[in-house]
């Protein structure tokens, strides 16, 4: 399915490849709101020229969003996707506790992957925000944390 039919299934609150009404409610729309999100940030990555080495990362301690190779960098990438006009910006939701986080989560990528490459680690976020109309603004911001 390609993205732009997951971005219109999202938008009308239905899952990738579900007909009629979400039964599930809102969880399943902000579910399918992040998995289009992520999409785009993968894309906005590797047209940046890097290399997505892991999405959706999961270990005991949470989930990395995006892992990433940037030269010799390795990127843990934070995404959040908003609704234009709802809540916070997305760059607004990463905040010490987030980011500490993600600092761990890191450790453990590294940990469980041979250790840290000679680039050393970056914290990267993408913003994702979705108008009611036009096409999806992401933001890439790199070394947030």
């Amino acid at each position: 399915m390609d993205a732009k039919r997951v971005a219109q299934e999202a938008l009308a609150g239905r899952a990738p490849g579900q007909r009629g009404p979400d039964p599930a409610g809102r969880a399943s729309q902000q579910r399918a709101l992040g998995r289009y999100g992520e999409e785009l940030a993968a894309r906005r990555l590797t047209e940046a020229g890097m290399t997505v080495l892991a999405r959706n990362w999961r270990c005991r301690s949470g989930e990395i969003d995006i892992v990433a190779r940037d030269g010799d960098a390795l990127v843990v990438c934070e995404v959040k996707t908003r609704r234009a006009g709802e809540f916070e910006h997305p760059m607004a939701a990463v905040r010490p506790g987030k980011a500490e986080r993600l600092r761990r989560l890191a450790g453990r990528w590294l940990a469980d992957h041979g250790g840290p490459p000679a680039g050393g680690v970056r914290i990267d976020l993408v913003g994702v925000v979705l108008p009611r109309r036009g096409a999806p603004v992401v933001e890439h911001v790199r070394g947030v944390a």
